[in-house]
């Protein structure tokens, strides 16, 4: 099945007050325990990943066999080509009719959901069904509406070589709104370091209610998806995910969900604003241009810019400006201009500089992820590895055996990484 059930006696479908529908447990839930495990209905890597990612089976690979029909789908050897080949044989065509111009992951996403609907014996329901997603076309502003009608118009023009006539073929699928369902119910499918691979939709998922500090975080193997509990929960007690990256303040993390997702989260953290004066500590007019920057550093980081990132951040960690006041560590403008120069410094092999970034950023982390985290863990991870500091691995392992298992690669490489560090300390 292509949304295969894993564990779901463990939670149950309900009417979430104001929210639509949630999850919420059946069972009393032990923080660390998966809950469910599934397979996408459809996915794809990103276009931005492409040339680094098997097709199939999601794995980082430095060189990999390009079909030669297409020339975009790439895969590791001829095994992930053969399995990857239903999915693959109808988009190959479509690719090849656009060729050079690669359409956007949304619309090749959209595709393969198509196909997939034009094989129902392969589909499963699963707990939601993809026609009971929400498409919320009718809250859109007409920008954005108009944004997804062009690719409404790119997608029909994708797939006519294999649906000339998609009302026809499937009555119940309007292009537009499936692009709107997708672009707030589909998931970014990453690697265990969090950096982003593709997008799947994993209708069951799409269930799960939004919480700013949630109970739950999901963590991919390749395109499998799997639901772990990060604390102890009650029967009756609602399975929430977060949405979005939540290092960043009330204003911000509202903003997005409302113009991606469309609600005003009402969860603790915003409806308090707990942790807004930390994030948002220092003078404005010190981190307003630091704020200002990120877009653009993070479009460098995307380009690998690696030398022209490291000179900026550096130019705006520490201003030449002896009028622009000292901004502390802890603001979240300067933390993630602070990771950015430490992906950089990395990238380009200057470890002391990097480990000196990645220490400054420890001690916020563990601030604003009170609970465990996998963004946490990888943080301390990465030091560690620069540092070979067992305490930081020891730190890493606490927090990764409850966000991705024991099983998880990352976490077995892991626990190599802490054998080996303890064996190296034996023989000092």
């Amino acid at each position: 099945p292509l949304e295969a059930v894993g564990m779901a006696s463990k939670f149950e479908r309900f009417a979430s007050a104001g929210k639509g529908n949630g999850l919420r447990a059946t069972h009393e839930i032990h923080a660390g325990e998966l809950l469910y495990t599934a397979e996408p209905l459809a996915c794809c890597v990103s276009n931005t990943c492409a040339k680094d990612f098997c097709h199939s089976c999601f794995s980082r690979r430095k060189t990999l066999l390009r079909c030669s029909q297409c020339k975009v789908a790439r895969y590791c050897d001829v095994t992930c080509q053969k399995q990857a080949w239903s999915d693959h044989k109808r988009e190959c065509k479509c690719l090849r009719s656009l060729h050079p111009r690669i359409p956007t992951d949304s619309v090749r996403l959209a595709a393969r959901i198509i196909f997939r609907l034009l094989s129902p014996s392969q589909t499963s329901p699963g707990l939601c069904s993809l026609e009971e997603h929400e498409s919320h076309l009718c809250d859109m502003g007409e920008e954005r509406r108009e944004g997804l009608s062009q690719l409404s118009s790119m997608l029909q023009l994708y797939i006519q070589q294999e649906v000339p006539n998609i009302t026809q073929e499937l009555p119940t699928v309007d292009p537009l709104s499936l692009l709107a369902k997708l672009t707030c119910n589909c998931f970014t499918i990453s690697d265990g370091e969090l950096r982003e691979i593709g997008v799947g939709l994993y209708p069951s998922m799409s269930l799960l209610n939004h919480d700013c500090r949630p109970s739950c975080v999901m963590l991919f193997e390749g395109e499998t998806l799997h639901l772990r509990a990060v604390r102890d929960m009650q029967p009756a007690e609602e399975l929430t995910i977060s949405y979005i990256g939540t290092l960043a303040p009330t204003r911000d993390r509202r903003t997005q969900l409302e113009e991606q997702y469309h609600f005003t989260c009402q969860c603790q953290r915003c409806t308090t604003a707990d942790m807004d004066p930390m994030m948002l500590c220092g003078e404005e007019k010190a981190w307003a241009p630091l704020r200002e920057a990120i877009p653009r550093l993070e479009n460098w980081q995307t380009q690998a810019y690696w030398s022209e990132l490291l000179y900026e951040c550096g130019s705006l960690l520490d201003p030449l400006d002896g009028d622009v006041p000292a901004v502390p560590d802890c603001n979240v403008y300067r933390l993630r201009v602070i990771d950015l120069a430490l992906d950089a410094c990395i990238n380009l092999a200057e470890w002391d500089k990097a480990l000196a970034y990645g220490t400054i950023t420890l001690e916020p982390y563990r601030w604003y992820y009170p609970d465990p985290h996998p963004a946490h863990a990888i943080q301390l991870m990465r030091v560690a590895k620069l540092q070979h500091f067992l305490v930081h691995l020891g730190d890493a392992y606490d927090i990764m055996k409850v966000t991705h298992g024991n099983q998880h690669p990352l976490t077995s490489d892991l626990i190599r990484k802490l054998e080996e560090c303890r064996a190296e300390l034996d023989r000092a």
